[in-house]
């Protein structure tokens, strides 16, 4: 039986994540705000833990910890699914909507790893798998303060898995697509307060794209969900985890497009070394 330790699992991909566990004899420490919506949504279950958390809160992440480890001694499977999205202009984003956003995506992954990263160690085995995003690897216009915590989302995880391969402790960065969820409703994806008209024929439109997609997203939540339990369950997990034909789409166009670039102008890359 593997534990697992997963934040925001009160809804969306962390809550499905958390019935699968359940499903295959897992046992699992589900996190949230307000932990009375773990239990009405999955109910109650004999290895199910439901824990308070705020994330971006340092000290709540250790207390959650430790409040799992005094149920079920380890912690196998750390899920950082907390998160949400801000749709906007990168001008038109305000410094408090930056930090905010920042706070939870970036800082409080953060906060959670390093708790649970001490167990990890101790044990000498463990598995962390970060939610990133189809917009981790490829930016778009009107989410591009979004996108830049998903890149910083990337870069923590390609540092940790380096860093914690020699421990036995495997990381996966998991870059969903769109996905059929509630990440475009209001409880889930907040609007600058501040939008530009110049940006209209942009940013404007990728609003109207929002709103239009909503629910009629390719992507299967279940199947996802059911993607992140076949993962655990392999002996060497990937870095990279994409999810979802669009995204496996928008990887090979980037990696194309950074290719063919990288073709026109490597005469002066190269060209600012030191000659001898």
């Amino acid at each position: 039986m593997k534990v697992w330790f997963i934040t925001g699992a009160s809804r969306g991909f962390g809550a499905l994540i958390a019935e699968k566990a359940l499903e295959a004899g897992d046992a699992v420490v589900a996190t949230a705000r307000n932990p009375k919506h773990i239990v009405e949504r999955l109910g109650e279950h004999e290895r199910l833990l439901s824990v308070a958390l705020d994330v971006t809160h340092e000290q709540q992440a250790q207390a959650a910890v430790n409040l799992a480890l005094q149920r079920f001694g380890r912690i196998d499977i750390l899920v950082n699914n907390a998160g949400y999205g801000l749709l906007g202009a990168v001008e038109e984003a305000s410094a408090e909507e930056v930090e905010k956003i920042f706070k939870t995506n970036v800082f409080g992954l953060l906060s959670v790893t390093r708790a649970v990263l001490l167990q990890m160690r101790t044990q000498k085995s463990g598995h962390v798998m970060n939610i990133s995003s189809i917009g981790g690897y490829r930016a778009s216009l009107g989410w591009g303060v979004y996108c830049s915590t998903k890149f910083a989302v990337e870069a923590l995880s390609e540092a940790l898995f380096h860093e914690l391969k020699p421990l036995n402790i495997k990381v996966t960065v998991i870059e969903p697509g769109y996905f059929r969820t509630d990440f475009l409703d209001r409880q889930s994806l907040s609007s600058t307060g501040r939008q530009i008209d110049d940006y209209a024929p942009t940013v404007g439109e990728m609003r109207k794209f929002a709103a239009q997609v909503n629910h009629r997203q390719p992507g299967n939540p279940q199947k996802l969900a059911e993607a992140i339990i076949q993962l655990s369950q392999t002996p060497v997990p990937p870095l990279r985890l994409p999810l979802g034909s669009d995204t496996v789409a928008a990887l090979r166009e980037k990696n194309n497009n950074v290719n063919d670039e990288l073709a026109r102008w490597e005469d002066l890359a190269r060209s600012t070394d030191f000659t001898r």
